[in-house]
């Protein structure tokens, strides 16, 4: 390459195409090559490095549940929480907007139920019980560790930005926060972040931060291969995890 800027940035372009490169049934048990926490465990892991997160708690039984609703306050949101479940939204196991107390009894018998429909060898009824957040601009933050390169950090856009568009960029350690900030203001749709028609300007440093703190997490812990926040909402001051998931190399 001509210069290292430019092979750096195709270098980036083809990992971005390998992260990016999901079959379109994705697999719904949590492969062999790594151990995946429990959404639980992973937003508690999220919590403890600083980052800030919607309320939660998990649950073993409606009565639980309810407990756990009645104390964030509703509306609330139901996940299953199985360290086995790759993709919990596929089988059911995402209920959102849950209003009352009989609608956490209801839901929960409703998500255990249809994880064992789909998967009858999964027995856990531990259900993730999390405040509804208030509405924000659904972003990504990501880790994967690349066999030849190391960790590789990724930031998109939400929703259909990055599922159609592919609208991501990527970074390599060591990050610095002006990096952080120029992942951020690379992505395409960089203009919904910025005030897009008199929309509010989000937090950039509250994004810098997240990145920041994914980057060391991937520096500080090699047993971490995977790291996915998604989604992460942004405001104007601040941001907060809503859901994690985090995969680990299998302990020998």
């Amino acid at each position: 390459f001509p210069t290292p800027e430019r092979g750096i940035k195709a270098l980036a372009k083809v990992l971005e195409r390998n992260i990016l490169d999901v079959p379109q049934k994705p697999t719904l048990i949590v492969p062999a090559a790594g151990c995946q926490l429990s959404p639980y465990q992973a937003l508690t892991r999220i919590f403890e490095e600083g980052l800030p997160c919607i309320d939660f708690g998990q649950a073993h039984s409606p009565d639980s549940a309810v407990e756990i609703a009645l104390e964030l306050g509703f509306p609330v949101a139901l996940k299953i929480s199985s360290p086995e479940i790759l993709h919990k939204s596929d089988i059911g196991g995402v209920r959102l907007n849950i209003d009352s107390p009989e609608a956490v009894k209801n839901t929960y018998n409703e998500i255990v139920a249809a994880t064992r429909d789909v998967q009858p060898q999964i027995t856990a009824k531990d259900v993730l019980v999390n405040k509804m957040a208030p509405p924000g601009l659904e972003v990504i933050v990501g880790m994967n560790r690349d066999p030849q390169f190391g960790p590789v950090i990724l930031f998109g856009l939400g929703g259909i930005m990055v599922e159609i568009f592919q609208d991501v960029t990527l970074g390599f350690l060591p990050l610095t926060r002006d990096d952080a900030l120029v992942m951020i203001r690379e992505v395409k749709g960089y203009k919904l972040l910025s005030g897009y028609r008199g929309q509010p300007k989000v937090d950039e440093q509250a994004l810098a931060d997240c990145i920041l703190s994914v980057a060391k997490m991937a520096e500080t812990h090699p047993e971490i291969i995977e790291i996915d926040l998604n989604p992460v909402l942004a405001y104007p001051d601040g941001i907060l995890v809503v859901d994690a998931r985090i995969i680990e190399q299998e302990k020998s």
